[in-house]
């Protein structure tokens, strides 16, 4: 009697403890499945906007025998260049010159080789102005310098440059717009598995790149971020 007591006192809790551990068995496999639903999408924001500063390099190059005189040259040449940027309305402060870079050319060269004019100094007048309008204005008139006698060396290391400085100022409204946009591609997906969007496991907002629009239009840039945020999928 008494062992069949205990038989049946052994076999109510070994049918508690199944169906505990069916209950708990089945709660931590929806647990693991839920776990595993999700999805990685990215997010675009791009918009056009104009540049707001200006690097206008102008490169001259002047040549003489003797040492005071080129000098003299490079002083008439600067200042034929400030006035002309000056009658053009942009500001003495944004205007500056880089160190001459002065070249005996007589150096490796004998006889008929060397030139007439021994010495060459070549400098810089960059003018950094957020008039970008005026600059571009005043870019087809460098014809007068020319005409003026001032020897301008344009080139790749002293092509004129547009930036955009104002992307601090933005930069919140296209993160959302990135976020926003993710979300939309999350949701797409989510209705098409037949689930819904959960809450974001991770984000990782990208990095902004500012271009020009083309090579025609160097004074519009086209910024760009774009955001990849991983979302929790539940039924």
């Amino acid at each position: 009697m008494g062992q069949a007591r205990s038989a049946i006192i052994l076999g109510g809790l070994l049918a508690i403890g199944m169906i505990w551990g069916g209950s708990y068995i089945e709660d931590a496999a929806e647990t693991w499945r839920d776990a595993g639903r999700s999805v990685t999408v990215k997010g675009l924001s791009e918009r056009e906007v104009p540049a707001d500063m200006a690097l206008w390099p102008l490169h001259y190059t002047v040549t003489a025998n003797e040492l005071e005189t080129l000098q003299q040259e490079l002083t008439t040449q600067e200042s034929r260049i400030r006035e002309f940027l000056t009658q053009r309305g942009f500001q003495t402060d944004n205007i500056t010159v880089t160190s001459p870079q002065v070249t005996d050319r007589f150096a490796n060269l004998y006889g008929a080789d060397r030139p007439d004019e021994r010495y060459q100094a070549e400098a810089t007048v960059l003018l950094r102005t957020p008039a970008v309008d005026n600059v571009k204005k005043a870019m087809p008139q460098t014809g007068e310098l020319v005409r003026a006698g001032v020897v301008l060396s344009p080139n790749y290391d002293y092509r004129t440059e547009f930036l955009f400085t104002g992307l601090n100022d933005i930069k919140p409204e296209m993160v959302a717009e990135a976020t926003k946009d993710a979300r939309g591609v999350a949701q797409q997906f989510a209705r098409d598995s037949g689930s819904r969007v959960g809450e974001i496991r991770s984000a990782n907002q990208g990095y902004f790149s500012i271009e020009d629009v083309d090579s025609y239009t160097p004074d519009i840039k086209r910024v760009r971020v774009v955001t990849t945020i991983d979302y929790a999928l539940e039924e």
